[in-house]
């Protein structure tokens, strides 16, 4: 039996491996840790394809049998946007689950109806090209088809109600001017989460791709503490940095 604990770490929708490779890196640096990422289906550069929600939920599981199957009994999820609500969908259906750390998880996106739909998002594209620079809004437009996004409010519809059920120690961060997704989602969800054990992590003036910037060690430092923590004793934590 390993008795090393594992971290699978989830990315967004038409995102990589590279959105949270910082936080992996730094989390490999402690012994304790195992840190695992992978690639969603349709998101490798070379394989631009329509892959459905089915697939993504699949692939993440598999990840998940994987790690079981070569002995890791204590797995720590952390899910980036889109991938937050895969991994909270994995918390509610796989007990080796301990921890949760949702990254501005995608459950309300700026495309939502709840937030005007693909129309008044549209107005936002200028604010998302000076966050990640026009080549880099472009690059990642044309990663997946425009049928991803359906792909994708599907995936949202069939798994938020998912959050409901977690009692696991949960930690969320959030960029107080994220532009994809509302802050004022994550500060929902904490209040309504059941479990005390929660912590949220509010960071001031940072957008939604939150592993960059001048505050990413002080963000790696956050999450590593959280996912550290022998016996969870805090209860409802509010933090801003």
């Amino acid at each position: 039996m390993c008795r090393r604990k594992a971290v699978l770490i989830i990315h967004g929708l038409a995102g990589g491996t590279y959105d949270e490779e910082y936080l992996a890196r730094y989390l490999q640096l402690n012994r304790k840790f195992d840190v695992f990422t992978f690639t969603l289906p349709g998101h490798d550069v070379k394989d631009r394809r329509l892959a459905t929600c089915s697939e993504w939920i699949k692939a993440s599981e598999n990840q998940m049998k994987y790690l079981m199957r070569h002995g890791y009994r204590t797995i720590y999820l952390v899910g980036h946007s889109m991938g937050g609500v895969i991994a909270t969908h994995l918390a509610k259906e796989y007990k080796c689950v301990k921890r949760l750390v949702l990254v501005a998880p995608a459950f309300t996106s700026i495309a939502s109806k709840e937030e005007g739909g693909i129309f008044k998002a549209l107005f936002k594209i200028p604010e998302l090209i000076k966050t990640y620079s026009l080549n880099e809004f472009i690059t990642r437009f044309n990663k997946l088809p425009l049928s991803a996004e359906k792909e994708f409010i599907k995936l949202v519809d069939t798994y938020k109600s998912d959050i409901k059920d977690i009692t696991i120690p949960t930690m969320f961060v959030h960029g107080t001017k994220d532009q994809m997704v509302p802050i004022k989602s994550s500060m929902t969800l904490f209040k309504e989460l059941k479990t005390k054990k929660k912590e949220l992590l509010i960071i001031n003036d940072y957008y939604h791709d939150v592993f960059k910037g001048k505050k990413v060690d002080k963000i790696c430092s956050e999450i590593k503490i959280f996912l550290k923590k022998r016996k969870y004793r805090l209860k409802e934590t509010e933090l801003e940095i």
